[in-house]
């Protein structure tokens, strides 16, 4: 591998590396994955087990696997339209790839310095801190690994809120007229715990905050196109914890029912915590969620994920070029939308702390 030429736009990078949550391509793969999942927390078995159950219900198999080769594929194509000719590598935390044989495969093939981006786009620990840690652990089992620059968190990139406005306003559409108006919008995320959410951030509460103030965003430009301002509400999926302990609610099954309650005419759950259709959005809300609503019978539609749309996949080489431009020293002018400005490169110090003890972490500790 030559060393990168320091008058190119992206050095000193010599790849990109896509870091992401991995998933089981086959039956066989789903309760493995799961105990990769959930190691060190004490979940039996027979928990695992039934939580595979909705992965059995599609075979086996995740899509995210899936969406993530045409997400490399888009990318590829988008690097090379830009004339930037770079590498791009995929590791899991969970699933083959594996982080640490993906950076194996850099280390062989010369790569001396590369830019992670992760599908995840918020602060918490479970969607920061951890891929942190995990990068950090696979540079450390990997003699001659290259080194590894995390890209900046994208919630508020404008080419992610875009994509989520035009599905926002597509789904309404798909409503019938007589009940779009008053369609409310139920902007969806991943559950986790409260004292997670207290925790993320430097100074606390960052993972609900950034997504109100994309759900915000989204709804001023929906009534700017619409000439209307849904009611809205940010609500949860996946909760997957002991019953004890609290975890952020609404659960958007709940939410559905409390919307029927008051006789809202129809509601569109748009997906704004996933950034393509994995597990927790076609089981979730394809499959749970809309068998609610039909219960109900409460009019439905689900927006699309980012996935593949060409705005979403621009973000990767836009903050690539950000961030090689501040490692050469240059100033740089970072794009974002709403209420919250763009983040930082390296994460401060005990951002989205681990609730099981200091580890190390990339980009920070």
């Amino acid at each position: 591998m030559p060393t990168p030429d320091p008058a190119q736009p992206w050095a000193p990078y010599d790849a990109l590396l896509l870091v992401s949550f991995g998933g089981p391509e086959g039956p066989d793969d789903v309760v493995p994955f799961l105990e990769n999942v959930t190691r060190g927390r004490g979940i039996p078995r027979e928990r695992l087990e039934q939580v595979g159950e909705h992965y059995f219900q599609f075979g086996g198999r995740s899509p995210i696997n899936d969406q993530n080769r045409e997400f490399i594929a888009a990318l590829r194509d988008d690097l090379s339209a830009a004339g930037i000719d770079l590498p791009i590598y995929w590791g899991n935390r969970n699933w083959d790839p594996y982080l640490a044989d993906t950076l194996r495969q850099m280390a062989a093939d010369g790569i001396t310095r590369a830019a992670c981006f992760v599908t995840s786009a918020y602060s918490s620990y479970s969607s920061c801190r951890q891929y942190r840690e995990n990068l950090a652990d696979a540079v450390a089992d990997v003699e001659g690994a290259p080194q590894l620059d995390k890209l900046r968190h994208y919630f508020n990139h404008p080419g992610f809120v875009e994509s989520v406005v035009d599905a926002t306003l597509a789904a309404l559409a798909d409503l019938p007229a007589a009940v779009r108006e008053g369609a409310h919008l139920a902007f969806v995320t991943h559950s986790v715990p409260e004292t997670m959410d207290e925790a993320s951030g430097p100074d606390g509460g960052a993972y609900t905050a950034q997504h109100l103030s994309v759900a915000e965003e989204v709804v001023e430009r929906v009534r700017q196109e619409t000439g209307r301002r849904h009611q809205h509400e940010l609500v949860f999926c996946s909760r997957s914890g002991a019953p004890h302990v609290p975890w952020l609610e609404p659960d958007v099954n709940d939410h559905l029912r409390e919307l029927h309650d008051l006789g809202t005419s129809a509601v569109v759950m748009v997906p704004i915590g996933f950034v393509s259709d994995h597990m927790e959005v076609i089981y979730d809300l394809d499959t749970e969620a809309m068998a609610t609503a039909e219960k109900l019978g409460l009019p439905a539609t689900r927006a699309a994920t980012a996935g593949i749309d060409p705005r979403f996949v621009a973000v990767v080489r836009d903050l690539l070029l950000e961030r090689a431009a501040v490692e050469r020293g240059a100033e740089v002018q970072r794009r974002a939308v709403g209420s919250m400005p763009a983040l930082w490169d390296r994460c401060p110090v005990g951002c989205c702390a681990n609730p099981r003890g200091e580890r190390p972490a990339l980009c920070g500790q």
